[in-house]
């Protein structure tokens, strides 16, 4: 089978860089133009909708338009057509599982496979369809340092040895002819490596970076950072419910309608946020 190197070189094989509008899918996509054409590169933005922090799409769609890559948009799809939301799959899961947790977790991430993944297979496929690519290689800006989960991923791996619990490829995009590999381009970068790089190429990275977050995506996301003694003012979580006090809101009642908490510390989002103020003023 191929090395990373080998498909690189090839004239037939297609790059496609899954956009997020934070700073590692900025990298990764710097990090992937510097060996391939910008013309064998798709950008594909997951959009989702109003739980994703302002500017996101934008971003991906610049940094695409910029480098001349074609940029595509991958919205999640109800069976009668409708868009599916954060909220109305927390609502979904409680529905069908009233007794189970309704909102995604570290080892049910429910909200990617479903808001991301998914939708942008979808997109990767038709695009392959129509510009007759056979090859693909997915990139995906996970960094080794995030967790000991990431650390211990391959960063370069053939999806058909990538299999579920049923002995499939956990890629769609292994079928009709299709061969397709997951890339991690940026996958021993740190933090401070990664910001490094974008300022190197005199790009800026989102403003919520700017305004306090550590993750940029979801305003509200199950891992993002919480209150700590080394970080008063809060994290992302909090960060989020100072520029988005409506969507906090909505979420923070969601939590009261399900049962369940959305952030992994299994603490409320009124509670984290409470936290924070109580750090701030001591």
């Amino acid at each position: 089978m191929f090395t990373i190197n080998e498909l690189i070189a090839r004239d037939d094989v297609l790059f496609v860089v899954n956009h997020s509008g934070g700073k590692d899918s900025q990298a990764q996509m710097i990090e992937v133009l510097r060996h391939v054409p910008a013309r064998r590169v798709l950008v594909v933005h997951a959009d989702l909708g109003r739980v994703e922090w302002s500017g996101t799409r934008e971003l991906a769609e610049q940094q695409a338009r910029d480098a001349g890559c074609d940029f595509e948009v991958a919205q999640a799809i109800w069976a009668d057509g409708s868009l599916k939301d954060f909220v109305a799959l927390v609502r979904d899961r409680h529905a069908k599982r009233p007794d189970a947790p309704a909102f995604p977790s570290s080892s049910c991430r429910n909200c990617t496979s479903d808001l991301k993944r998914g939708p942008i297979e979808k997109v990767i496929k038709r695009y392959m369809k129509t510009h007759g690519y056979k090859l693909v290689v997915n990139c995906i800006g996970l960094r080794a340092q995030e967790s000991d989960g990431r650390e211990k991923l391959e960063p370069f791996v053939y999806e058909n040895t990538n299999l579920n619990k049923k002995g499939q490829p956990k890629s769609k995009l292994c079928a009709a002819g299709r061969k397709a590999w997951t890339w991690l381009p940026i996958h021993k970068l740190t933090t401070a490596e990664v910001f490094a790089m974008i300022s190197t190429e005199g790009q800026k990275p989102h403003w919520a970076y700017e305004a306090g977050n550590e993750r940029v995506s979801c305003v509200f996301c199950i891992m993002g950072s919480i209150p700590t003694a080394k970080n008063n003012w809060g994290g992302d979580i909090v960060n989020g419910a100072r520029h988005r006090p409506e969507l906090f809101a909505e979420l923070a009642a969601l939590e009261d309608e399900v049962g369940y908490t959305l952030h992994m510390s299994r603490k409320t989002l009124r509670e984290l946020v409470a936290e924070a103020e109580l750090k701030q003023a001591a």
